[in-house]
């Protein structure tokens, strides 16, 4: 029963939250109409009258089926693939493990939490219609943890889903340092990010800067990391993937953010 909540949780905030997306990297925002007879001022403070204030400030070991870097941030479509030597098929299956580094909503801290996104964003986004989520909270998460970032990966990703579901799991591994970052849920068993940082003219990393992340409207940049394998293998949608896209990402954002969309 409290999953089937939060799934309704993440619905309603991907609805309120909904844009006409042309790229994860480049949402085209839509003009957000008031209520009838309801000024845009009041608008904003019914959104903000509806939710508790929040803040979260996280980071993404995330991975796709993409080659490097992911199209999709500049595309309507992701990369084709020709599975098993069949027909080219565009898709875009992704691992995103987050932890919050510091975050509130209301009373409620955020901080350390983790939660992991696996889906497919499906062969066209460019009406912002996505093909499938699972959400997934951390075992180590309470209930009111769940309901907090199930509202805020709403408006992370402020898009529609075909499919969208949650669950629950032990995110046992979540680290990174300059040259690797790991990620595992339940040992691998469940899910698996392993990524290694790409050589550039320095032992630096390499950064992408100035590039929008979704809904979020601060980023410290995408640290380039290809992953060695990118897995998802629970339910009927396992995948895996191996030598492909991959980065590291910090992305910043509150519920002023929202308001000011509207």
């Amino acid at each position: 029963m409290r999953l089937k909540f939060l799934v309704c949780m993440l619905l309603a905030a991907a609805a309120l939250a909904a844009v006409s997306l042309g790229t994860p990297g480049n949402p085209v925002l839509a003009a957000q109409k008031p209520a009838a007879g309801m000024a845009p001022a009041q608008a904003a403070d019914t959104v903000s009258a509806s939710a508790p204030s929040w803040a979260v400030n996280a980071t993404a070991i995330e991975a796709c089926s993409c080659p490097m870097f992911c199209q999709c941030y500049f595309n309507s479509k992701p990369a084709a693939h020709h599975d098993h030597g069949g027909e080219s098929k565009h898709y875009c299956r992704a691992n995103l493990a987050y932890k919050v580094n510091k975050g509130h909503y209301g009373a409620t801290n955020l901080d350390g939490a983790k939660f992991w996104l696996a889906n497919d964003l499906g062969g066209d986004f460019s009406t912002g219609q996505m093909d499938w989520v699972v959400v997934t909270f951390d075992k180590a998460t309470t209930a009111d943890q769940r309901k907090a970032l199930g509202d805020i990966v709403g408006h992370l990703f402020p898009v529609k889903w075909n499919s969208m579901k949650t669950a629950e799991a032990d995110i046992d591994t979540w680290k990174f340092d300059k040259d690797t970052a790991v990620a595992t849920m339940d040992g691998g068993k469940t899910a698996e990010v392993r990524l290694k940082r790409f050589q550039g003219l320095t032992d630096e990393p390499i950064v992408i800067r100035n590039l929008r992340y979704w809904g979020a409207p601060r980023n410290d940049g995408f640290v380039l990391m290809p992953n060695e394998v990118e897995a998802y293998r629970a339910g009927p949608n396992a995948f895996e993937y191996k030598g492909t896209n991959g980065f590291l990402i910090t992305v910043d954002m509150t519920d002023k953010d929202v308001a000011a969309a509207h």
